[in-house]
């Protein structure tokens, strides 16, 4: 049996920090910006995208929701992403979760995300010897997800975050930035019915993810937002309209140089709740501007023999929003309760991603 699904335009935010402005660009940064590197090779062979995929044990990261959905009474899943590979070999992005299934209405799940930015070596003087330095990030979050319908279910989620991105050695009052963070999640997915040719189902999903507290590090004195992102899917055997947006306050502070010329912009100093709401319409040039800050993606996944898959997607943002632009290519093989996913992406811009001619790799063990 031969089964075709394709998953396409789901929109998600990519943000990294950065210190480069120009006048037309308005990027949005925020702090602990690895919780929205796609950690799993699935849903980044489909273009970064898994709101209202399938369900599967890295669900967690996209839409908790689902987990309820599966047919299996646990699993868990592993993934490794190495980054910025062609520069350095030690930074990289780990992750793995667990999600158990409690009855026919009701499950939790739980998920740890590792950011490391390598060793470093630290010399003051040329004869010293070198402190060793390994500045990382992580979260570390679980769910509880409760079916309201037989056809729907909602989430929430509890996360807690860490980074520790200061020197010790550089300044013994370094301190690593905390916070915490809540999900709200749903996800819907109809009973299976036949048409004329084939069969189907629909499924719908949204996450609201991130909503908490912004991170302060203490020697910069600054309080910045952490990621807060509405992610929105709808899916019928492929996904066809959904879409997803930063719910972070856009930069529309102008920063002045010493001529009063205009070389960036700065972020409002709100709070984050104050900051979701804004940021719906803030953007300096209007509602025109608030639709670049959406992102799109689009994904085709064949099945053979529920064994075998290929995966082909497309992510694209605009210009002045960070013109990340790539295609995303990957392959599952499946064996009894062993998933195993692979996925590649090359860049179509002037921008190259920091995952450029990165092979991920996903690992899933499902307990019947």
């Amino acid at each position: 049996m031969h089964n075709f699904k394709g998953y396409s335009i789901f929109i998600l935010v990519i943000l990294f920090n950065s210190n480069l402005y120009s006048q037309d660009r308005r990027v949005i940064t925020t702090a602990v910006p690895f919780l929205m590197i796609s950690a799993d090779a699935r849903a980044s062979g489909l273009g970064e995208q898994g709101v209202a995929t399938s369900p599967d044990a890295f669900s967690q990261h996209w839409n908790p929701a689902k987990y309820v959905f599966l047919d299996n009474k646990s699993g868990v899943g592993v993934s490794y992403t190495p980054y910025l590979s062609k520069l350095v070999s030690d930074v990289f992005l780990a992750n793995i979760n667990y999600y158990n299934i409690i009855d026919d209405r009701s499950s939790w799940s739980t998920s740890f995300k590792y950011f490391s930015l390598g060793d470093i070596d630290i010399l003051q003087n040329p004869q010293d010897i070198p402190y060793l330095e390994n500045p990382n990030e992580f979260t570390l979050d679980a769910s509880y997800i409760l079916k309201l319908s037989d056809y729907f279910s909602m989430g929430v989620t509890g996360r807690f975050l860490m980074s520790d991105v200061k020197l010790q050695s550089v300044s013994s009052d370094s301190s690593s930035a905390n916070s915490f963070a809540v999900d709200i999640s749903g996800f819907y997915q109809s009973e299976e019915r036949a048409y004329e040719n084939f069969n189907g189902l629909w499924r719908f999903g949204f996450n609201i993810s991130n909503l908490g507290p912004k991170m302060k590090y203490e020697e910069l004195g600054k309080e910045n937002f952490i990621p807060t992102n509405l992610k929105l899917g709808s899916a019928f055997d492929f996904i066809f309209d959904s879409s997803n947006k930063l719910l972070v306050p856009s930069p529309s502070i102008p920063i002045l140089n010493s001529n009063n010329q205009i070389i960036g912009y700065n972020q409002a100093d709100v709070n984050f709740l104050s900051g979701l709401f804004k940021s719906f319409g803030d953007a300096p040039d209007g509602f025109s501007e608030e639709l670049k800050e959406i992102t799109l993606a689009l994904g085709l996944e064949y099945t053979y023999d529920d064994s075998f898959a290929l995966r082909i997607g497309y992510f694209g943002e605009n210009e002045n929003k960070g013109a990340r632009k790539y295609v995303t290519f990957g392959t599952g093989f499946k064996l009894e309760d062993i998933n195993l996913d692979l996925s590649y992406l090359l860049s179509t811009s002037n921008v190259i991603s920091p995952l450029e001619n990165t092979l991920r790799f996903s690992f899933t063990y499902n307990f019947k």
